[in-house]
C-alpha cells in the first residue's frame, strides 16, 4: 500500500461542532473542545494482514449505497493491506446465527468489482436481533478479526451488544460500524450515504406531483416520503425543487383541521398545491395498536393514504371539486444504486473503515462532521437520534420556500 499521509492521534482531531455555541458549555466544564478522532490510515497497524479474517453484514431496510460501501470494504482490505480472507454474512444478523442455515459467501475483488452499479445488497439483509452470543460463537469459531456491519440505529446497538460479550469473553476481535439510514436521522454525523440519491430522486416525484397539479384546475399533488422519526427527507425535497406549498414532518405537530383549512385557502388562490409528507408525520391521528416489527420499532399508520382520503372527504363536504395524485416512491428509491455524489462518499466510508479495523479500534462508527470523516463511539450514538430543529435554520428555510403557516 503507497501511503505518504498518515493521521496523527494527538494533533488530528475533530471538533464536535463547527458552531460555538453547542461547544461553550463542553469548554465552561471540561476547559477543552470536545473532539472526535479524525479517520484516516495510521503509521502502525494492530492486526497481522496475513493473519486477519474479516467479515461484512448488511442490516435493516435497503437504501442506495450498500453495495458500494461492500465494495471499497473489500478493496482496500485487499489491496491497501493485503487481507486476503474476506466473508459476507447473508441476511443481516440471521447470517451470524447458526440456526438460519445461511452460509457465507467469499468476497474478494472479482466478485465485488462490479456490484457498486446495483442497488440493494449483494449480501442480502434483514431486521430484528438474533442470539448475541450464537453470534459471537460463530465469529469465534471463523475466527474472525474485524467485523463491519452496515446498518442503522439499531444495528449499531446489535454491534454493540455483540461488542460487549466479545469484551465479556476477553476474544480480540473488534467491530466498525457503517452508518446506513436513508432518513439521515443517526446523530453525530452530519449526512450518512445514500440521502443525497434520496433526495434527488424525491425531487423528480415533487416536480412529478406539480406538474399534474398544475395540469388540473383546483389540482393537489400529494407526496410520501421516507423519514419515520426524522423529516429530512421531506425538508430537503421541499428545499431541492422549490415546488412545494406544505411540508409536514415528524417533528412539526399539526392539525388535520389546520392544515385542511389552510388548503382550501390555498386552492380557493391558487388553484393547485404541491404537498410533502414525511412518513412519521400525524402518527397522532393515525396510529392505532399496530405492534412493533422485527427491529423493535413501532408500526406506523399510513399518513399517506390517510391524508389523500381526508383530503378528498373534506373538499367533497365542502364542494370544492379537486383533482388529486397520490405518489409514493419510497421503495422506488429505496433500491436505487447510488448516485456519483454517494458512490464518492461510500467508497471514502469503505476506505476509513478499513483503516479503523485494521489499527485495531472496535465498537465505534465511521461519522463525517465538519467535512471530515471521524470516529464516533457507537454507545455514544445509540443514545440519540438526529432530528430537525423546529426553531432552526433548516425549517426556517422550508417555511419560507413553501410559503405556509407556521403553524396549522
Amino acid at each position: 500500500m503507497h501511503q505518504s499521509v498518515f493521521i496523527d492521534d494527538k494533533h488530528d482531531r475533530i471538533a464536535f461542532s463547527a458552531n460555538l455555541k453547542d461547544l461553550t458549555p463542553y469548554i465552561e466544564t471540561c476547559g477543552e473542545i470536545p473532539c472526535f478522532e479524525m479517520a484516516g490510515p495510521r503509521r502502525h497497524i494492530y492486526f497481522d494482514p496475513a493473519r486477519a479474517n474479516c467479515a461484512i453484514v448488511t442490516c435493516g431496510g435497503l437504501c442506495p449505497g450498500i453495495n458500494d460501501v461492500i465494495r471499497a470494504i473489500v478493496m482496500s482490505l485487499y489491496h491497501h493491506y493485503g487481507v486476503r480472507t474476506i466473508w459476507g454474512f447473508r441476511y443481516g444478523f440471521e447470517g451470524l446465527a447458526p440456526r438460519h442455515g445461511h452460509a457465507p459467501i467469499a468476497l474478494t475483488p472479482q466478485v465485488v468489482k462490479e456490484i457498486h452499479t446495483s442497488g440493494g445488497t449483494i449480501l442480502g439483509s434483514s431486521r430484528g436481533p438474533q442470539d448475541v452470543r450464537a453470534m459471537v460463537d460463530t465469529l469465534e469459531q471463523m475466527h474472525i478479526s474485524t467485523l463491519y456491519g452496515i446498518g442503522g440505529d439499531g444495528t449499531m446497538r446489535g454491534l454493540m451488544a455483540i461488542h460487549d460479550e466479545i469484551s465479556r469473553r476477553g476474544l480480540n476481535i473488534n467491530i466498525i460500524g457503517v452508518p446506513k439510514t436513508i432518513d439521515n436521522d443517526i446523530a453525530y454525523i452530519d449526512m450518512s450515504f445514500g440521502y443525497i440519491t434520496a433526495v434527488e430522486a424525491s425531487s423528480t416525484s415533487t416536480y412529478t406531483a406539480y406538474i399534474e397539479a398544475t395540469g388540473a384546475r383546483n389540482g393537489i399533488g400529494l407526496v410520501k416520503l421516507m423519514g419515520r422519526e426524522s423529516g429530512f427527507i421531506a425538508a430537503s425535497a421541499a428545499l431541492a425543487n422549490n415546488v412545494v406549498n406544505f411540508c409536514l414532518v415528524p417533528e412539526v405537530p399539526f392539525t388535520l383541521d389546520g392544515f385542511l383549512r389552510s388548503l382550501k385557502k390555498r386552492i380557493t388562490r391558487r388553484k393547485y398545491a404541491v404537498i410533502v409528507v414525511g412518513e412519521g408525520a400525524g402518527q397522532d391521528m393515525v396510529s392505532a395498536d399496530l405492534g412493533t416489527d422485527a427491529s423493535g420499532n413501532l408500526r406506523f399508520g399510513d399518513i399517506g393514504l390517510f391524508l389523500r382520503d381526508k383530503i378528498r372527504d373534506f373538499f367533497r363536504t365542502e364542494e370544492i371539486d379537486i383533482t388529486l395524485k397520490y405518489i409514493d416512491p419510497s421503495y422506488t428509491i429505496r433500491s436505487m444504486p447510488a448516485n456519483a455524489y454517494d458512490s464518492a462518499f461510500c467508497l471514502l466510508l469503505g476506505y476509513n473503515a478499513v483503516h479503523a479495523g485494521m489499527t485495531g479500534r472496535t465498537n465505534m462508527l465511521i461519522g463525517h462532521s465538519n467535512n471530515q470523516f471521524t470516529h464516533v463511539p457507537i454507545p455514544m450514538v445509540v443514545k440519540k437520534r438526529k432530528k430537525i430543529d423546529p426553531t432552526g435554520r433548516m425549517w426556517e428555510n422550508v417555511l419560507s420556500c413553501t410559503g405556509q403557516p407556521e403553524k396549522m
